[in-house]
Formats: C-alpha cells, sequence, structure tokens
C-alpha cells in the first residue's frame, strides 16, 4: 500500500509554514501570550501533515473494502466455474457486477481476459494493481494450483475460504485487543499526569530545599560545589514523553493490525495529545 504525494498536500505544508511564522511573529513577540507559543507551533505542525495521515486512514479503509468485495468476486468466479464455464469466461460473466473499490480492478481484469492476455499474467496484473497483501497472496495460490493441474472450482472455494478465515481472524484480533489498546492510551494519559505533578509540584519544592540548605550552609562557612552544566528536566521529561509516545504508538499498532506502519498512527496520536497537554498546563516545553 502506498500514497502519491499529492499537489493538495503542498498547499497544507504551505498554510502551516504560514501559520508557523505567524506563531513565531505574534507569540514571541508579546511576552503576554508567549505561553502559547508552543501550542500553537505544534497544532500548525499537525495542521501540515493531516491530509497525508487522512489519505493514509481513508487508504487503509480502502484497502479493507476491496479484500471484502474479493471474496465476493472469487466466489462469483467459482460458482459460475462450478457451471462448467472456463474461468476466463466466467471472469467476464461477474465483472458487470459492482465490487465496491474492487470494481475498476475487475473491469481492467475482463478487458484484459476479452482482449486475449494470458490467464495467469492478467490475475497477476490484477493483484499487483490492488496492492493488496491478501489478494496477492490468494492469486498466487490459484495460479500455483492451476499449473499444478488441480480442480479450479475447488481451488476458488478454498481461497475464498482462506480469505474468511484470514478476515476473521483480524477481527478478533482487533476485537480482543481493543480493551489493550485502551488501557494503552489511559496508561500514557496517566504517565503525562505523573510528569506534570513532578515538574509542577515536586521539582520545585526540592529545589527549594536544596536552596535553604546551600543557604544555610553558607552562613556555617561551608562552601558548596556549583556546576557550570545545568541540566534541563524539564526537556528531557518533554523528549521522554516524545519516545515514550512514539514506540509505544508502535507497539499498539503491531499488537491491533499486526503492521508496526499502522502503529504510527497511534504514535502520531499520543505524541500530539502528550505535548498539547504538555505547552497547554505548561505554558511551554
Amino acid at each position: 500500500m502506498k500514497i502519491i504525494f499529492k499537489k493538495i498536500y503542498m498547499v497544507w505544508i504551505a498554510l502551516a509554514l504560514v501559520l508557523i511564522l505567524t506563531d513565531i511573529y505574534l507569540f514571541l513577540r508579546v511576552p503576554e501570550f508567549k505561553r502559547w507559543f508552543w501550542l500553537f507551533l505544534i497544532i500548525s505542525i499537525n495542521i501540515g501533515w493531516a491530509n497525508f495521515w487522512i489519505d493514509f486512514l481513508k487508504e487503509n479503509k480502502r484497502q479493507k473494502n476491496i479484500e471484502e468485495k474479493f471474496l465476493e468476486f472469487i466466489r462469483n468466479v467459482g460458482e459460475s466455474v462450478k457451471t462448467g464455464v472456463p474461468i476466463p469466461k466466467g471472469i467476464l460473466q461477474v465483472s458487470d457486477k459492482d465490487y465496491g473499490a474492487l470494481t475498476p480492478y475487475v473491469k481492467k481484469l475482463a478487458n484484459q481476459v476479452e482482449w486475449g492476455m494470458p490467464m495467469h499474467k492478467s490475475l497477476i496484473v490484477f493483484a499487483d494493481d490492488t496492492e493488496n497483501k491478501v489478494i496477492k497472496r490468494s492469486i498466487s495460490i490459484i495460479i500455483e494450483a492451476d499449473e499444478s493441474g488441480g480442480d479450479i472450482s475447488d481451488i476458488l472455494q478454498s481461497v475464498s475460504t482462506s480469505v474468511v478465515n484470514i478476515n476473521r481472524m483480524k477481527e478478533e484480533r482487533r476485537s480482543t485487543i481493543f480493551s489493550q489498546i485502551l488501557q494503552g492510551y489511559i496508561v500514557f494519559i496517566i504517565f503525562i499526569v505523573i510528569m506534570l505533578v513532578l515538574q509542577l509540584v515536586l521539582f520545585p519544592k526540592l529545589t527549594n530545599i536544596t536552596s535553604s540548605l546551600e543557604g544555610s550552609a553558607n552562613v556555617l562557612g561551608f562552601q558548596t560545589g556549583t556546576t557550570e552544566e545545568i541540566i534541563n528536566i524539564d526537556t528531557m521529561i518533554f523528549l521522554l514523553l516524545m519516545v515514550q509516545g512514539f514506540f509505544g504508538g508502535l507497539a499498539i499498532g503491531k499488537f491491533s493490525e499486526g503492521n508496526i506502519k499502522n502503529g504510527l498512527i497511534h504514535s502520531l496520536i499520543l505524541m500530539t495529545m502528550s505535548a498539547l497537554i504538555i505547552t497547554t498546563v505548561k505554558g511551554g516545553i
């Protein structure tokens, strides 16, 4: 599955750049609004790639529809073959039906068969055009079984059963893993809250205690050591949240969809959510 870079992406990226420059010009120049600088910066960045992720989700939905309609297509071809019709003619007979997102590919396959293209080559082109792993695997099985001299009707029936089982397993995995995904999000939110409590409550108190102890030591004549390098704890915690959100999202995607690529969506959600919460509550990173 791939997404072609579209011109509309450039429009959204340009809009994001305008918003970022506006954010820098306005919120950094006015001290009263400076605390909102990071919040609007993060929102602007997300606007820049929002259209890409929307198309990514649409493509995922389209691929699921293609898998469902492929099952219907295989069943229809199998029923035609059972009546004694050769598979090329069976494809031509069922090509007029509506198969949703799969319809253009079925039409192309029927046209290639009608023009005399070899059956196996037409099926390979059909599978490659859909860019769907399930369809590619199924077509490969059909071609190999047909070349070995198997009964094509039984092959189509086996392939349709296999596709049904694959889809059922995916749905079962999604339903069983949903509660774990929800728990993952809840745990991450609790982690953000803990980090905020540390930054806004505990660390300031520890700093005050340390300052008091240093003052007492100076009064008693003891010299306290100083370090030129100051560790920015706030920045470290923010980076920790980003790293946690990124890898946590990948793990969620792997568990729910079986694909790390889909986990990038969860990573984006977790990272954006943590950044927005931190910058809104603290007024900065």
